[in-house]
């Protein structure tokens, strides 16, 4: 508190020290400046509000202590102003605490000097007006929001009459704000909703305060449109008082271009119908209501025969007229809750909810079939008709339609203007092929495989003439795997040609270092009919054969089964009979098991022929086998070709077999097929043993190897 050498009275009775007193205990900030403006008291307020204490601040300006990076410049200047003319003044400013926190204050500040009998200098006295200056601030936000935002906005008393609108509301309604105020809001119902509707949107705001969803309202020009509105009921501090904001955008524009995507999405463009991708998802909704309620569900895949026909004779436009009005009978002939769909030039799906039986099917053909007019002309057409069931067929909606797919080609293949249905556990084995196949060509990048040799003996002296290599499937997980449990699925697999060509250079590779070991041996490799006649087979064979020119191909022979019937005998010769230019030999594998079996032996050009096991295996007991045995040699002989039997498990088949004139033998009885590593030891020790005598009498006692 300053000082002063003159006696100052009390004020109205009422001491210095009680005066003092109130400074010290009010909460509004106090600060005594002397005449250059510079702090030399404060309050207990101002030290606790700002964090500045006394000590520190005393003889400091409050520009040095209080203001800060966001405290008004032209504030500034008008208390600087304010102090240097000596007057009384009011402002709002912006003060930081010690920390650095800003907090507004309302600052009066009162000019003292001899008048009041002290020293000159300022009292200032501020108070904290924070709140209100945030207050305001938000007031200033809200309607700045209010009249700048494009959604509508409607405020209503307890009545609901409306109190304000704003300019978007106008601009989306075509109601000016002086023609709604105190009208309901339901001065823009359409109608198109109902008395309940209503009265379960004022049961949410009762119960939750609070609504939201779409609405159809009308325009002032009595055009409707649709509104995302959402009500809050809001409440003061008043008992009961409350009022309604309403909020809503215009989202026709939206609405119908959700409209237009989801047509582009799910509907196909020329007949309207739905597509693939909203045909799979009905089918998927379709499945759970049948699992639910045990019903069954038929899809069908339906492609027109010959279509394309159209086309080439009258143009696409008659074309496509045709298909929208297959479509229109198409969804006028099934029932109900049934869906057809276009998911391709002329292919259709048709989803059927119900237990059909053959009839409906044939009604969907029938009306495939009716004649459409075209201009002058006239289109008739069939179609070919794949079904698959639910729950039989457990599939999912994607697999259901590619099953029926592949019924609808089984259909064109019966003959068209058929159905046909599909067969889970023929799809099962296709499966287990393509799993089998998966795992043949990993086997064989692998080098999983390996050749044995089967011994194939002369029956004359039972020298050693050579070995038929056999394939296995060496599988890390189960050890060796026959060919009979895998051969199956390679046949006219895309894996065919490749693995045919890994045991034709192997077979070679191998007979190469034989010979380089000093055996001159043979070796017979099966030919598929499919290998034969790839284009790429003779040039292969060639290339490889150049790639050895220390080896007789001579000492190669080529199986080829009979009872594949080649599909070409024309190529099928000009195949073999290059491959005998090579020096190759020529046997016919399997004779007598295939239907064309003697215009192969006037047509091919063979070496040697071989008996299927199946009827040597069985001559013993079977008359008719042991005939059909005597019947090859005979004509073998007649063409002047040897002839070697397979499957000679017994003594007694060997010494039947030579008197039947058969040239060579091979089989269990002689020996079963070795790994490639055993087979010059398994040479050697036949020579020796044949060195010592065999004879037939001692291969009947077992004495083959």
């Amino acid at each position: 508190m300053p000082k002063s050498t003159e006696v100052v009275e009390p004020l109205g009775g009422i001491d210095a020290e009680r005066l003092a007193l109130v400074a010290a205990t009010t909460p509004n900030l106090i600060l005594f400046l002397d005449e250059a403006g510079t702090i030399e008291w404060a309050n207990p307020s101002f030290e606790q509000h700002t964090g500045h204490l006394l000590a520190d601040i005393r003889g400091k300006h409050p520009r040095d202590v209080l203001y800060g990076p966001d405290t008004d410049p032209d504030t500034i200047a008008r208390i600087n102003r304010h102090l240097y003319l000596g007057d009384t003044f009011a402002e709002d400013i912006l003060h930081y605490t010690r920390s650095g926190t800003p907090y507004w204050v309302h600052s009066y500040c009162v000019p003292i000097g001899r008048e009041q009998g002290v020293a000159p200098g300022y009292v200032v006295i501020q108070n904290n007006i924070s709140d209100r200056k945030h207050s305001e601030r938000g007031l200033r936000i809200a309607a700045s929001v209010f009249d700048r935002s494009h959604e509508a906005i409607i405020i209503s008393d307890h009545n609901n009459r409306i109190l304000d609108v704003n300019p978007a509301f106008s601009r989306i309604t075509g109601y000016s704000r002086e023609e709604i105020l105190g009208l309901n809001p339901a001065i823009l119902s359409s109608g198109r909703h109902s008395k309940e509707y209503y009265q379960s949107m004022w049961r949410s705001i009762e119960k939750t305060d609070h609504w939201r969803g779409e609405i159809w309202n009308r325009r002032k020009n009595g055009e409707e449109f649709i509104e995302l509105l959402s009500i809050s009921r809001v409440h003061l501090d008043e008992p009961g008082q409350y009022y309604h904001v309403a909020a809503f955008s215009d989202i026709t524009a939206l609405k119908n271009h959700a409209r237009e995507l989801d047509r582009a999405a799910n509907y196909d463009d020329l007949t309207g119908l739905p597509n693939r991708q909203l045909v799979e998802e009905r089918l998927r909704s379709a499945c759970s209501h049948a699992e639910r309620h045990g019903r069954r569900l038929s899809v069908c895949c339906l492609d027109l025969d010959g279509f394309k026909m159209v086309n080439n004779r009258l143009g696409q436009d008659a074309g496509d007229q045709v298909l929208r009005t297959l479509a229109e009978r198409l969804a006028h002939t099934l029932r109900s809750g049934d869906t057809v769909a276009r998911v391709g030039g002329d292919e259709f799906i048709l989803l059927l909810q119900s237990d059909d039986t053959n009839a409906v099917y044939h009604r969907i053909l029938s009306v495939i079939g009716e004649p459409i007019a075209v201009g002058d002309d006239q289109v008739t057409l069939t179609a070919s008709l794949g079904v698959t069931r639910y729950p039989e067929d457990l599939a999912d909606a994607e697999g259901l339609i590619r099953h029926a797919d592949q019924a609808m080609y089984s259909a064109k293949e019966k003959g068209r203007n058929q159905f046909h249905f599909f067969d889970p556990d023929l799809d099962q084995h296709r499966q287990k092929r393509r799993q089998q196949l998966m795992e043949l060509t990993r086997a064989l990048e692998n080098q999983e495989f390996e050749l044995f040799f089967q011994p194939q003996v002369r029956m004359s002296d039972y020298s050693l003439a050579g070995f038929e290599a056999l394939i296995r499937w060496n599988r890390p997980e189960s050890g060796l795997v026959s060919p009979g449990e895998f051969l199956p699925y390679v046949e006219n697999s895309h894996l065919e040609v490749p693995l045919g060509q890994w045991v034709l250079k192997e077979a070679i590779h191998q007979l190469n270092t034989w010979q380089q070991a000093g055996e001159d041996l043979t070796v017979s490799i099966n030919i598929t009919a499919r290998h034969l006649l790839d284009r790429s087979f003779s040039d292969y064979l060639e290339s490889y054969l150049h790639s050895h020119p220390e080896l007789d191909p001579a000492r190669v022979t080529l199986e080829v089964l009979e009872s594949t019937a080649l599909e070409d005998t024309k190529q099928a010769n000009h195949v073999l009979t290059r491959c005998r230019s090579l020096g190759l030999q020529v046997a016919l594998d399997d004779f007598g098991t295939g239907f064309s079996s003697l215009s192969y032996l006037r047509t091919l050009p063979i070496d040697l022929i071989k008996i299927d096991q199946s009827f040597v295996r069985n001559m013993m007991d079977s008359p008719s086998d042991k005939a059909i045995v005597e019947s090859v040699i005979f004509l073998a002989q007649r063409f002047e070709h040897p002839v070697l039997a397979e499957g000679v498990e017994t003594a007694e088949q060997a010494r039947t077999l030579a008197r039947m004139g058969c040239n060579q033998i091979q089989g269990y009885g002689i020996a079963p097929p070795i790994p490639a590593a055993e087979v010059l030891g398994w040479a050697n020790r036949w020579r020796t043993r044949k060195q010592q005598g065999l004879d037939q009498d001692r291969l009947a006692q077992g004495d083959g190897i």
